[in-house]
């Protein structure tokens, strides 16, 4: 595909995205990750049509908020670990190319001049809690959980964790977080203010729709710049750090420490 001539937002179908759902309903654009067979894992192009999807949102005046959501019974679960997993072991440089498909769709949508909602339907494991603290507000269904998980299969969790978590939540709850891995349901989440509000799975999208529009009456050049204001932090954390965890996590694609976990996990999987 041609790079645009001018910074002119296209009809969804033009864009020809493949690994997500992007549709526009003005004020309101959502972006669906549409791998449900895979609980929505990355893999490189959804990172690239993510990315994609945000510019095109950023340049068009009509759309006021962006909704991220999922496809099925998981908001998102992170790297696709199982499709693309045992490439990475001893290819640094592979990895730092995915990584940094990774860091572009962060900052195209962190960077996107408009509110964001995560419509967290599904759990959100890994990167897929990196994606919704990503997002300026989170409504999240009551049933479902998040979780990290690097420290038990070999990978920091510098993709935002490490860097947004003490911002949010503090940092010895940040630490517990990281440290043990364990679930934290939606009403704790919301009482740690990892999301703004938990609610059943029958009132998500009314939720949504009642937090979307609210945002949509905003002044949208103001609230552009208020957001540019509150990322300051998230902007600070994330860009003193993610260059180097990006050359970090590409080396210890070598480590046997890295190579042993990954390869636990594929075999959990086929087991």
């Amino acid at each position: 595909m041609s790079e645009p001539d001018a910074p002119t937002p296209l009809d969804p179908a033009e864009l020809g995205f493949e690994r997500i759902r992007y549709e526009k309903a003005p004020p309101r654009a959502t972006i669906t990750l549409n791998r449900p067979e895979v609980l929505n894992a990355f893999d490189f192009k959804m990172l690239r049509e993510i990315a994609r999807a945000c510019e095109d949102a950023s340049w068009d005046d009509e759309v006021r908020v962006v909704v991220v959501t999922g496809e099925g019974r998981a908001f998102c679960v992170g790297a696709d670990l199982r499709s693309w997993g045992a490439e990475l072991i001893d290819d640094p440089r592979l990895y730092w190319k995915w990584f940094g498909a990774f860091k572009d769709m962060h900052d195209r949508l962190r960077e996107i001049g408009k509110p964001t909602v995560a419509r967290v339907q599904g759990i959100a494991v890994g990167g897929g809690n990196e994606l919704q603290m990503a997002c300026d507000l989170a409504v999240m269904v009551d049933d479902a959980f998040i979780r990290h998980v690097g420290p038990e299969h070999g990978s920091v969790p510098a993709g935002g964790a490490t860097q947004w978590l003490p911002i949010f939540v503090g940092d010895r709850r940040a630490r517990e977080i990281l440290f043990l891995c364990e679930e934290i349901p939606a009403a704790q989440a919301v009482e740690w203010g990892l999301v703004n509000y938990a609610v059943p799975r029958a009132e998500l999208d009314a939720k949504v729709d009642e937090v979307v529009d609210k945002l949509a009456a905003k002044l949208p050049q103001t609230i552009r710049y208020t957001k540019q204001q509150l990322n300051w932090w998230r902007d600070l954390s994330w860009n003193e750090t993610v260059g180097h965890a990006r050359d970090w996590l590409s080396l210890s694609m070598r480590s046997d420490e890295t190579k042993d976990a990954i390869r636990a996990f594929l075999a959990s999987r086929d087991a």
